[in-house]
């Protein structure tokens, strides 16, 4: 029998083998845990409007919820009034009102929420950073957030928090709240010369951000010179409104585009008009009581622009909905229509999307999906279900995609996204025939084993490992080796895009240029491959293109 004593000899054995530093001397395993610290004498930085006390925690300093800019409804953003003496930074701020709080994919256990208090006043950026006053230049990454031009924030997604990403990258990771729907984007420059940016007030906010960051990053030890914005879904829309925004020129001089490509990143002004004259008339307005619209309350505001947009629609407008709009002045040109503008062409691209985006959930509700997981599919079966989507081009499709992901089976064609991925194409021919900066192709294809693998590669599943946050967020990931090693080799390729301008990874297989003649793409997997041309024959088989 083995005396107490002993068995405190071998435990602290065991648990110093298992722990390291976590236990050492006979210390508690919480006592080597690093402080988290917010002081004056240690975390205060001088920005251009005022002092910000923020925190440090575990080797990276956090500046949460700082003021970027201030607004009047429906007027551009203008700076923020200097502070007296220093201000808090350790919580965010409020976020942009929405219309409601959404589940991307159906389920908060693939794409888990946080909501914070809403405001108008939601013009505020967070920033984390390995060092400050330490005299280096990092990467600077600008988040812009999904949720289309109606709805998120910039930590509405538990995946979207800097902190991982900037440590594990030694870059500063810059997330920020604008004005979304009704506040950002309702176009009434028909009634007076001071609401001409009203249309595009949001993208006012995000150059406004932009300018915080090239004023002021360098105090959080950012390049002011290197700056990435890159944005998933809505993000991605709004990245490619801003390479189009002469207001944004020079402020970024990188680009990243996740599932951003569907359709076009701005409205017709006709369109734009006519929902605001709706508006009106939904609340009993005439041009002469425009000003009322100042003090409404949001809600009454937001439903009758909602219901502009349907008889807007219904009474032919071209393209009735919240975006920013071509106005001939802010906006002067589509940035992507039959071209890239010539302000895109020295700015370096990456175009990607997910494998199945919103196909899980069209073509299933999660319950359906785990009483029959598409895993557990014979080929009989897997054709059958071809041949009701696809009808008479099923064989097509299904051979096209197997020639395509050799890795995949006949069954995951049923799920293939033909809605996101066209898009994406065309920006990225439409790029690399602009014979400019280079142009990547990224498609993300790993099918996370939470719950038997039913969601497959849905819209927003690239963003935990983009963020290096796939151990953080294990409802999505699964938390397990295999994710873990995807998500420190896409977060070093992004990061590695934003340092340099060319993606790459240690474990990735060198990653080519998007080209004319050989339209290379990174298929991220288990085992992650370059293909060329990797999926335009199945779109085509399909009938998408």
């Amino acid at each position: 029998m083995v005396d107490p004593k002993t068995w405190r000899k071998i435990l602290r054995s065991a648990m110093a083998a298992c722990c390291g530093s976590l236990f050492l001397s006979g210390m508690p395993l919480h006592a080597a845990a690093e402080t988290f610290t917010a002081s004056t004498d240690k975390t205060v930085v001088e920005t251009s409007r005022g002092r910000l006390l923020g925190a440090l925690d575990d080797g990276v300093y956090s500046y949460l919820g700082v003021p970027y800019a201030r607004a009047e409804r429906f007027m551009p953003a203008e700076d923020v009034q200097p502070w007296k003496g220093v201000r808090p930074a350790v919580t965010y701020g409020e976020n942009c009102f929405i219309p409601q709080m959404t589940a991307v994919a159906g389920d908060e256990l693939f794409n888990p929420h946080r909501y914070l208090p809403m405001s108008e006043n939601c013009q505020f950026v967070n920033v984390w950073t390995p060092g400050i006053k330490d005299g280096k230049k990092r990467p600077v990454m600008v988040w812009i957030h999904g949720g289309g031009f109606t709805n998120g924030s910039g930590i509405e997604l538990t995946s979207y928090d800097g902190h991982n990403l900037s440590k594990e990258g030694d870059v500063v990771v810059v997330t920020l709240n604008h004005r979304l729907n009704v506040l950002g984007f309702l176009d009434l420059s028909a009634y007076g010369d001071e609401y001409k940016t009203s249309g595009n007030a949001s993208v006012t906010d995000l150059v406004a951000a932009l300018k915080w960051v090239n004023h002021n990053i360098e105090a959080f030890g950012g390049d002011p010179d290197n700056v990435t914005i890159f944005g998933q879904s809505g993000g991605g829309y709004k990245v490619r409104a801003l390479m189009g925004t002469p207001a944004a020129k020079g402020l970024f001089g990188k680009a990243i585009v996740q599932s951003g490509s569907r359709v076009d990143s701005v409205t017709d002004q006709a369109s734009s008009r006519k929902v605001a004259e709706l508006t009106l008339a939904n609340l009993g307005l005439k041009a002469e009581d425009i000003g009322q619209l100042a003090e409404m309350d949001y809600y009454k505001l937001l439903a009758a622009a909602n219901q502009a947009l349907k008889d807007a629609a219904a009474q032919g407008a071209k393209d009735a909905r919240y975006a920013p709009v071509q106005d001939g002045e802010y906006i002067p040109e589509n940035p992507v229509g039959d071209r890239w503008v010539d302000q895109a062409r020295d700015i370096p691209l990456m175009v990607g999307n997910t494998l199945n985006e919103f196909e899980t959930v069209i073509r299933n509700k999660v319950g359906d999906l785990v009483a029959d997981n598409k895993n557990t599919w014979d080929d009989e079966k897997a054709e059958a279900k071809l041949k009701q989507r696809f009808s008479d081009k099923a064989d097509a499709v299904g051979k096209a995609f197997l020639a395509a992901y050799p890795e995949k089976k006949l069954a995951d064609a049923y799920f293939v996204d033909l809605y996101f991925r066209p898009g994406a194409i065309r920006d990225l021919d439409l790029k690399a025939k602009q014979n400019g900066a280079p142009v990547y192709s990224y498609m993300f294809a790993y099918e996370s084993p939470v719950l038997d693998g039913i969601a497959m590669s849905w819209h927003c599943s690239e963003l935990p490992y983009v963020f290096a946050n796939a151990g953080l967020v294990k409802t999505s990931t699964g938390g397990g080796q295999q994710a873990l090693a995807l998500s420190r080799k896409m977060s070093q390729a992004w990061v590695n895009f934003a340092r340099s301008g060319k993606p790459s990874a240690e474990g990735l297989p060198d990653w080519p240029a998007y080209t004319s003649d050989r339209p290379a793409t990174m298929v991220f997997d288990a085992e992650s491959r370059v293909a060329v041309d990797l999926d335009r024959k199945v779109l085509q088989a399909a009938g998408a293109i």
